[in-house]
């Protein structure tokens, strides 16, 4: 082995070599993609792909607190249509339990993480206050941390309201899962790049509803075009009073939440 062999294969050995490799498969992706952060492909939606024009909608969710009852048939929904692995702790979707105790404690649990279920809350009843669910997902956020730290433009914000992920240009990098505030990215464990909600953009595009709305037995969930005066949502928005995950951070995001407590985080 001659020097340059040796010093190469002490690179790759170190992290730090790591990132340089990584850095350098990045370069080299940017080079070959068309365009930069913020592109649309056509099989995602931009104007004129089957008749669909994203820029004519701007998409959201709502979420009426009040009716969720905790089924979690939207997180089953999810995983069916996306793919998303079966393992408990893989989510695009997911419900938490919230329980409000008398002295002023909050408990908060995963409906969906198996051992974790509602009905496994120690308290005894007479020391609650008071419970609810509360679903979580990507809120695609007018203001994504999650789309200005990808060193490659793999996840970027569509014209009509959606934060997407393109895994073919995705080097598995994590830093978009780890600047998302609200934990709703993962790393894909077949495919090895950032999976999480896209609002079910291929049913969408095709006018159908998301898969997690479609299937929620009491409505909580309501999906629209804040673009269209007839949309269920611009009637929930104007007609309740509207709150967001985490409103200090100034994302901005998209999914509204009505009747949301306080102690929700």
């Amino acid at each position: 082995m001659n020097k340059r062999d040796f010093l190469k294969g002490m690179i790759l050995f170190f992290p730090a070599g790591g990132l340089l490799e990584m850095a350098a498969n990045a370069a080299a992706k940017e080079t070959a993609a068309p365009e930069a952060a913020g592109a649309q492909p056509a099989a995602m939606g931009a104007p004129g792909a089957g008749g669909y024009n994203g820029e004519k909608h701007y998409y959201g969710m709502g979420i009426e607190i009040d009716k969720c009852i905790g089924c979690s048939r939207c997180v089953e929904a999810c995983k069916a249509e996306n793919d998303v692995p079966q393992e408990p702790f893989y989510f695009r979707t997911w419900i938490e339990r919230y329980v409000i105790t008398k002295d002023h404690g909050v408990i908060v649990e995963s409906v969906n993480v198996k051992g974790k279920a509602a009905k496994e809350t120690p308290q005894e009843d007479r020391d609650v206050i008071r419970t609810f669910f509360v679903p979580k997902l990507c809120n695609h956020c007018i203001h994504p941390p999650c789309v200005q730290v990808c060193p490659v433009g793999a996840t970027f914000s569509t014209k009509d309201g959606a934060v997407l992920v393109d895994k073919e240009r995705c080097v598995g990098c994590r830093y978009c899962i780890q600047a998302c505030p609200y934990g709703a990215r993962y790393l894909h464990p077949k495919t090895r790049t950032a999976d999480k909600c896209t609002f079910c953009y291929h049913r969408v595009v095709k006018g159908l509803l998301p898969a997690c709305v479609e299937v929620c037995p009491t409505q909580a969930r309501i999906f629209g075009d804040l673009k269209s005066k007839a949309s269920r949502l611009t009637r929930f928005y104007r007609m309740n009073k509207i709150h967001v995950l985490k409103p200090a951070l100034n994302t901005e995001p998209k999914v509204y939440y009505a009747g949301l407590d306080g102690e929700v985080r």
